[in-house]
C-alpha cells in the first residue's frame, strides 16, 4: 500500500514514510492510493476491539516495516471501552470519550504513538502540533516519555477551557506546551509553515500529531466500522451517523469506513458557529476565515485541514453536495441541547455532543448516532451553568487534574518555539 500527496498523486510513499513526514513536501495531505476490498463477513461480533481494528488496518500496513508490528500497537493504543448508550429508539450516543484523556482523541493519539516509537528508534523526532483543545492532552499522554520523541504543544492563549488548558500544560520530560497569542489558526498555520520551512527541515525529523497525520486518521475509521458492524447485527440495519466536526479528521474517516463497505447508511456533520463547510455547501466556494470563539471550542475552526482529504475523496462540487450534508449550531441551541437531554433523559453532554444532539432533532426517525466526543466533565463551567449540576469527574480525568500545571505563553510567529526545541 502506498499513500499519495492529494496535490500531486505522483508523490508516493510508504505508510512509515508518510507517518514520519505528517505532511507531504508539496504540502498536501497523504491519502491511500486506493481502498482496499474488504471481506466484510470476516469482521464478526466476537472480535475484541483491538483484533477488530487490526483486520480493518492490515490492507493499509501491508508491506511497510510497521505490518509486523500493528497487532501489537492496535493492543496497546485501545486499552479502553466504546460503549453505545441508547437515548430513545431511534437515537444512539457512541462515548468515545472513555480514554486516559477522556476524548475521542485517544484513539489516533495513542496509535500515532505507537508507530512512532517504533520508527524513531533510530533518530530523534520532534512532534509540533496545533490543538483547538482536546487534541494538545490526548498528543501529551500518548507521547509521554515515549524514547527519542519531543513534543511541542500549540494552543490559543486564553480559548480553551481551564480543564482543558490544565490537561494539556500537567506534563514534564518530553512535552512541551506552549499557549499562543492567538487563535488555533494561527496555531495550526505556524505548525505548517515550520513543516515547509528549510531551517527546520534541515535541523529536525519533524512530524506532526494533528489529523493532518495519516496515523491519526486511519485508526478514527475503527469505532464507525466496529459500531456499524455490531448496530447491523443487532437492529438488522446500518445506522446513520452525526459527527461533530471542526478540523474534519473524524468525518473523513467517517466516509472512508463507509467507503470500505461497512454498514454505514449515512454521514452528517454538526459545526459551531465556524460555518465554512455549510457556507461551501450552499455557494460552491470555500471560503477559509479567522475562527470564532464558541462554546463547543475544539470546534473553533475556520480553515479545516482535512476539507482537501474531504475534496480528494468528492473531486467535484456536485458529488461533495451529494454525499456531504452539515449544519451550523450557535452556542444558545448548544446549551438548550445541553438542558434538554440532562432534562429529558438525565444524559449529560459535553458541547461538542450537543451540536449533534441538536442536528439529529432536525432529522428522521431512522437510527441515529452520534459521535460523543469529550466528556462533560472537561467543560465544567458550560456544564454547571446550564443544567446547575456538576458532571462527574473519571477517575483518569482526576489523576490529570491532581498534576500540577506548567503554563508558558509565546508570541505568534514560529521563530518563538525555537528556545524551547531540545
Amino acid at each position: 500500500m502506498k499513500f499519495i500527496s492529494t496535490r500531486n498523486n505522483k508523490i508516493k510513499k510508504t505508510l512509515s514514510e508518510a507517518i514520519q513526514l505528517g505532511l507531504a513536501e508539496d504540502g498536501g495531505l497523504f491519502v491511500p492510493e486506493l481502498f482496499p476490498t474488504l471481506d466484510l463477513n470476516t469482521f464478526t461480533v466476537d472480535l475484541s476491539f483491538p483484533d477488530f481494528a487490526e483486520q480493518l488496518l492490515k490492507p493499509f500496513f501491508q508491506e511497510d516495516i510497521l505490518e509486523k508490528e500493528l497487532p501489537m500497537i492496535c493492543k496497546n493504543a485501545f486499552s479502553f471501552p466504546v460503549p453505545l448508550t441508547k437515548v430513545n429508539a431511534d437515537t444512539f450516543l457512541l462515548e468515545l470519550f472513555h480514554g486516559p484523556t477522556s476524548s475521542f482523541k485517544d484513539f489516533g493519539a495513542r496509535f500515532l504513538a505507537e508507530c512512532l516509537e517504533i520508527l524513531s528508534a533510530q533518530h530523534k523526532t520532534t512532534i509540533l502540533v496545533a490543538t483547538s483543545g482536546d487534541t494538545g492532552s490526548a498528543v501529551a499522554s500518548a507521547f509521554y516519555r515515549k524514547a527519542n520523541i519531543q513534543v511541542i504543544i500549540l494552543y490559543p492563549k486564553g480559548k480553551i477551557s481551564e480543564r482543558q488548558e490544565h490537561q494539556i500544560a500537567c506534563w514534564d520530560t518530553n512535552i512541551v506546551a506552549l499557549a499562543v497569542d492567538g487563535s488555533f489558526d494561527d496555531c495550526q498555520r505556524m505548525v505548517k509553515q515550520a513543516f515547509q520551512d528549510v531551517w527546520w527541515r534541515k535541523h529536525l525529523h519533524l512530524s506532526s500529531a494533528n489529523s493532518i497525520n495519516i496515523a491519526r486518521l486511519l485508526p478514527q475509521m475503527t469505532y464507525y466500522a466496529y459500531t456499524s458492524v455490531h448496530f447491523y447485527h443487532q437492529y438488522k440495519t446500518g445506522p446513520g451517523f452525526i459527527i461533530p466536526s471542526g478540523n474534519l479528521g473524524h468525518a473523513t474517516a467517517a466516509y472512508w469506513a463507509k467507503k470500505l463497505g461497512f454498514p454505514i447508511r449515512e454521514i452528517f456533520l454538526a459545526t459551531n458557529a465556524n460555518k465554512v463547510v455549510p457556507d461551501y455547501l450552499a455557494s460552491g466556494d470555500f471560503n477559509p476565515r479567522p475562527s470564532v470563539a464558541t462554546l463547543a471550542n475544539a470546534m473553533d475552526v475556520g480553515n479545516p485541514s482535512n476539507f482537501e482529504r474531504l475534496q480528494d475523496f468528492f473531486p467535484t462540487f456536485d458529488s461533495f453536495k451529494k454525499n456531504v450534508t452539515a449544519i451550523s449550531v450557535t452556542d444558545a441551541e448548544i446549551k438548550k441541547t445541553i438542558q434538554e437531554y440532562y432534562e429529558k433523559y438525565k444524559i449529560m453532554i459535553c458541547p461538542h455532543t450537543a451540536t449533534g444532539c441538536y442536528m439529529r432533532k432536525q432529522l428522521s426517525d431512522q437510527p441515529w448516532i452520534i459521535a460523543a466526543t469529550a466528556d462533560p466533565a472537561k467543560f465544567d463551567d458550560i456544564i454547571e451553568s446550564t443544567i446547575h449540576q456538576s458532571a462527574p469527574v473519571s477517575l483518569q480525568l482526576q489523576q490529570l487534574l491532581n498534576k500540577p500545571v506548567h503554563i508558558t505563553e509565546i508570541e505568534n510567529n514560529l521563530e518563538a518555539i525555537k528556545p524551547f526545541l531540545q
